[in-house]
């Protein structure tokens, strides 16, 4: 027959209740013969700690978890009533049930705690080696006697796999891959915004990174620090690195002739860094560049020797002399029937040892000098040749500038009229030889022509 809940089924000592259910396993329930309340003094110790390990693991709910347990003490005490017996297997029961329990609760407990002090030592020393080692040795036990120190083992641990992430996104980032860099960062970031108390660790993930900066090739240095400029983390090796890296980037390009990107990794470390202990390096770099790249744009210009087009194009080379007095070498283009007349001490090919860029026209008929009268075809009609000098219009450059500084036209003189002239007739027809002829020009008359331009 079913008898109520507060009439007991056989007696029990109120102590012994009371030690029973202090196992959580509502032993001292079983003791009364109360099978129903066992049954839900287990349901309502299971439900619990199953939500104190899985959804609030947190103090508070601990200690509703211990208010479950202590009232379930002092009810079995009310329950048993004075009346019951003191009968020692009661008691045998209850304490083989109860003490075990309780002992292995509160050596989990213990053992949670240094757990805790070891994952603690290891976030304070920026070990994420250390911390995962700790936290492997927890199971489900330690989670149900500490369950707020467990959940705080959790965050270190989920700390710890977001920044093996980032550590691997920075180092996939090296070299020059800004968007690998921004994803580490970020994550970075993410760990000392969202689980506080985790910063030593990131720091040492950075600080890990961050050694490995200056090892690497300078360009590679110098592609990254234009993006880490922006992160306030990274300023101090950025502001130690990145000057010397942007110089020696750019003394590297400009053994290899890349004259522009020199130039332009040169001005950065001017611009950014003006007062660095690189900026004179930098000033006398960009400088070579800047000139080392008007000189391969020179020779590019001057590359087509029958029709240069620096002559349609001048540019400056700003390491070449000034046109001034002296002997102005320069390099001549056009009419070489006259301009390979000149000294060899005036003409030259290479712009690094020019002065003058002289683009000559093609000559023709100048100031007539004199006319003689040479015996014609036909007899009695002398024929009149009129000789001239040997006109060539001239553009000259110095290259210094590129500007131009002379558009004139030399006159050659020479000898005129000489014994006979030759001419060539066409056909049967001989209408003797033409009106108009050059003097005939020596060297020294072609020097002479030129020499106002050259020497001064």
């Amino acid at each position: 027959m079913f008898e109520p809940p507060w009439v007991p089924v056989r007696g029990a000592s109120a102590a012994a209740v009371a030690v029973g259910n202090a196992s959580f396993l509502g032993v001292g329930y079983l003791l009364q013969g109360r099978r129903g309340l066992a049954v839900a003094n287990v349901v309502g110790t299971v439900v619990p700690a199953v939500l104190l390990v899985t959804a609030f693991p947190t103090v508070w709910f601990e200690i509703v978890v211990l208010v479950w347990w202590a009232a379930g003490i002092v009810h079995g005490w009310f329950l048993a009533g004075p009346t019951a017996q003191n009968g020692w297997r009661d008691w045998v029961v209850a304490l083989a049930v109860a003490v075990p329990v309780l002992v292995v609760a509160a050596l989990l407990r213990f053992d949670a705690v240094g757990i805790a002090r070891d994952v603690a030592d290891a976030r304070e020393s920026g070990d994420c080696a250390k911390a995962e080692g700790a936290l492997d040795r927890v199971w489900f036990g330690h989670r149900l006697a500490d369950a707020p120190l467990a959940a705080a083992g959790d965050a270190t641990a989920q700390a710890c796999g977001r920044l093996h992430t980032a550590a691997e996104a920075l180092t996939d980032g090296l070299p020059g891959n800004p968007g690998q860099l921004r994803t580490g960062f970020d994550i970075l970031a993410g760990v000392r915004t969202d689980l506080p108390g985790n910063e030593r660790m990131a720091d040492v993930v950075l600080d890990g990174f961050l050694t490995k900066l200056p090892a690497q090739n300078p360009c590679d240095l110098a592609v990254d620090t234009d993006w880490l400029r922006t992160r306030h983390e990274a300023t101090a090796v950025v502001e130690r690195t990145r000057p010397g890296a942007l110089v020696s980037c750019a003394d590297g390009l400009l053994a290899t002739g890349d004259w522009q990107n020199a130039r332009t990794r040169y001005q950065q470390a001017l611009d950014q860094y003006p007062h660095s202990a690189v900026a004179a390096r930098a000033t006398e770099g960009n400088q070579k560049a800047k000139v080392a790249g008007e000189l391969a744009n020179v020779r590019s210009l001057l590359s087509n020797t029958s029709a240069p087009e620096y002559c349609t194009k001048p540019a400056p080379y700003s390491a070449a002399p000034p046109y001034g007095k002296g002997t102005n070498h320069a390099i001549f283009s056009g009419n070489d029937d006259f301009t390979n007349r000149l000294p060899a001490g005036w003409r030259v090919t290479d712009p690094t040892k020019a002065v003058l860029i002289v683009c000559a026209g093609d000559d023709t008929n100048g100031t007539a000098v004199r006319t003689c009268q040479y015996e014609g075809t036909f007899k009695g009609f002398p024929d009149d040749v009129t000789f001239h000098k040997i006109a060539i219009p001239l553009k000259a450059y110095e290259l210094r500038t590129g500007k131009l500084v002379a558009d004139t036209k030399v006159e050659i003189g020479g000898t005129s009229c000489p014994p006979s002239v030759s001419y060539t007739s066409y056909g049967y027809t001989d209408l003797g030889p033409p009106s108009d002829m050059p003097v005939d020009a020596s060297d020294a008359d072609v020097r002479a022509a030129f020499a106002s331009l050259i020497t001064r």
